[in-house]
């Protein structure tokens, strides 16, 4: 089981905290390093700040917001990553919600398994450097007159070279997104993961690799959570509520909160339809209270040596292949402590041990 780290999805102000970050989990034998894109930072630029900076460690988008760019510049800024890191980009792609979509970016949020699934195929075509013609739902290329374009556009190939075996990986919650995912992509970035209940994900996936014609195994499974060392697990995992409480209340309205609803599957949906409740009625206290601590240890990897050896386990035993490592610490050099410790245990884990 590979690792891999996120950089913070709110504002990063010390890039040189980046840097140290981005360096030392390359050092430790991290496999990878994502960027994340809510409504602070793009998810490409510091990747290509960070690239300069390394020379092993692989970067990926995580994520670029389906609707946000065009499928052909997803695939230019893809290949560009991919070109100035000699082969070490990764093509993260998710739908957000609505809340940021409409919110932020003023573009309906329609459709956004079939949005994605689209982008994907028009991405797959330029990494392979085909003349670019694609008739879908939301894209036409060239665009025809009769769905509103001038007649003047023509297929293009790229004049970049080629990457055809640049790696999609999609952030879905959904079955039906799960499902799409295990027909179009090579890797799975997956949150809200309880190993417990696992199939919950895997199977929607299995089934829509099975459906192409593939397996499950060709598909990069990467799910994580909170890594802490500690001797006092309840109180860790009280100071992992609040996060918690926000994903579940905050992250999506009252009708629709993907994070919500993979936790319901899951077997919490009483707790989380209460959590949810109570948050958007304003009352966040008592949202953060309600939370279960048994949901947040079974979400989290926290405890000592060897309770975190055991976790990790559970997550390989469960099918994950690479473990996204989020790495407790007030400071860069405690989360990279964190990491060292954790890259120990995964050592052995993968070597028997």
């Amino acid at each position: 089981m590979k690792a891999s780290v996120g950089l913070n999805r709110y504002a990063i102000e010390d890039w040189e905290e980046a840097t140290e970050y981005a360096v030392g989990a390359e050092k430790l034998g991290v496999d990878s390093l994502w960027s994340a894109e809510a409504w602070a930072h793009d998810a490409a630029t510091p990747l290509a700040y960070l690239i300069a900076k390394t020379s092993t460690l692989k970067f990926g988008s995580g994520i670029f917001q389906v609707g946000t760019r065009t499928p052909s510049l997803v695939a230019m800024t893809a290949m560009t990553l991919d070109s100035m890191s000699g082969g070490r980009f990764l093509l993260g792609l998710g739908t957000s919600g609505p809340q940021v979509i409409e919110g932020w970016h003023g573009i309906r949020f329609k459709k956004p398994v079939s949005h994605t699934k689209e982008i994907i195929e028009v991405c797959r075509r330029i990494f392979n450097g085909e003349t670019l013609a694609y008739e879908g739902e939301f894209w036409e290329l060239p665009l025809s007159v009769e769905r509103g374009g001038t007649g003047l556009g023509k297929a293009l190939r790229s004049g970049a070279p080629v990457s055809p075996n640049l790696p999609i990986y999609v952030a879905s919650l959904g079955p039906k997104n799960l499902f799409m995912t295990g027909a179009c992509a090579d890797g799975w970035l997956g949150t809200s993961f309880l190993p417990e209940a696992a199939e919950t994900f895997l199977k929607p996936i299995r089934d829509g690799a099975e459906s192409a014609g593939r397996s499950i195994s060709d598909i990069d499974i990467a799910v994580g959570g909170t890594v802490r060392f500690t001797d006092d697990i309840e109180q860790a995992a009280e100071e992992l509520k609040p996060s918690m409480a926000f994903q579940i209340g905050a992250m999506g309205s009252r009708t629709q909160n993907f994070y919500a609803d993979a936790y319901r599957r899951q077997g919490w949906a009483d707790e989380v339809t209460k959590i949810q409740r109570l948050w958007i009625d304003g009352e966040r206290d008592a949202a953060r209270r309600e939370v279960p601590t048994e949901m947040v240890i079974n979400s989290s990897v926290i405890g000592s040596s060897a309770d975190i050896a055991e976790k990790l386990k559970a997550y390989k035993d469960a099918g994950v292949n690479t473990f996204r490592v989020g790495p407790y610490g007030d400071s860069i050099g405690e989360r990279l402590d964190t990491l060292a410790e954790t890259m120990k245990i995964l050592t052995d884990i993968n070597s028997g041990g």
